[in-house]
């Protein structure tokens, strides 16, 4: 059974929804140069990007297609680097190990903000790194196997759920604090549900996890496993947002089911020390601003989902969202009784 999609359907009050309610941020296009000149001949040679996490899941298939983009636009080479584990720290402190030459760019997401907010990494992503580009702002759903007998939808879940008293499992990407883990936490909370939360830093074992029946859910957002959607593998059974967006049309809301809070969204974006030298790093934001816009990262977004919300931060923009997304973190974590 496939699930009913409508491809690159706008969503209509989308932004109103979103947890980080910031203005959207005007596309810059036009006002970035075409051409630039290589400062000093900056690359040389190719440049390495490291990724907090496995191929397979949405940072190694965003770190893909900006590399693609960047490429495209300016002829630089990239080549991937996957340092998974920790919920994107290992990757974030190898990278911070590396040299501030700008030959070695980062990848990563709310992670970095999160994990800064709660005290588990003493870096702070708009502060310590120079936001290149954010490419990407989405939505999170929560998947079952379109084959499940147990339960078919949203009321049959958490039926099941407070049946197995614990024992139920749902497979998502990080560690308390998270994003993820916040957002699952006020479900369970809201539905007085008890369910266990799998940890998988890579992508793969954690859809397969689902595919094969290792667990009974997954939290997940939507560009991210849209193969399995299309294959009618997954069917999703919760958005969590204020409204169906029209491209999911047959999947409840948030609101639907009683849930009132407002949900914190995944972003992702392209990261280089703040001691590289500035003219490299002038030239990067270009670059990466400019790979945001090829015909080739912009035909990956749309295939992820991400044309849903308008996602182009360029560096002050980063900025504002990055620092902004920390409040809420913050003030989120003094409610729970995790920071003072």
């Amino acid at each position: 059974m496939k699930t009913s999609l409508k491809w690159g359907a706008p969503v209509v009050g989308l932004v109103a929804a979103m947890a980080l309610a910031l203005p959207v941020q005007a596309d810059k296009h036009g006002s970035l140069p075409d051409t630039m000149a290589k400062p000093g001949g900056f690359p040389e040679r190719p440049l390495t990007m490291i990724v907090p996490y496995g191929p397979g899941g949405g940072s190694g298939q965003v770190a893909r297609g900006m590399i693609q983009g960047v490429k495209d636009a300016t002829g630089i080479d990239i080549t991937p680097d996957y340092k998974p584990g920790g919920s994107g720290m290992v990757g974030l402190k190898t990278y911070m190990a590396a040299p501030a030459d700008g030959y070695t760019v980062l990848e990563h997401i709310d992670d970095a903000t999160s994990a800064f907010a709660i005290g588990k990494s003493n870096i702070h992503p708009a502060e310590d790194l120079i936001p290149l580009v954010i490419s990407q702002i989405t939505f999170s759903q929560i998947y079952i196997r379109a084959n499940e007998t147990r339960f078919n939808d949203w009321a049959s879940y958490v039926a099941y759920v407070k049946s197995q008293g614990g024992k139920s499992t749902i497979a998502n990407v990080a560690g308390e604090g998270s994003m993820e883990r916040i957002n699952m936490n006020r479900i369970a909370d809201h539905f007085g549900v008890k369910v266990q939360q799998i940890s998988f830093d890579k992508g793969g074992p954690r859809y397969a996890a689902l595919k094969g029946g290792q667990v009974d859910a997954l939290f997940e957002q939507p560009g991210d496993v849209r193969g399995f959607l299309e294959s009618g593998d997954f069917k999703p059974i919760l958005t969590l947002l204020k409204e169906r967006p029209p491209a999911f049309p047959d999947t409840p809301s948030m609101t639907e089911v009683g849930l009132t809070f407002t949900p914190l969204m995944r972003f992702r974006g392209f990261y280089v020390h703040k001691n590289a030298p500035a003219d490299r790093v002038k030239y990067l934001q270009w670059a990466f601003q400019k790979g945001f816009f090829t015909d080739s990262y912009q035909k990956f977004n749309k295939s992820k989902f991400m044309d849903l919300i308008p996602s182009f931060r360029d560096t002050d923009g980063a900025r504002v969202l990055i620092n902004e997304t920390m409040d809420i973190y913050r003030q989120t974590y003094k409610e729970m009784g995790l920071i003072q």
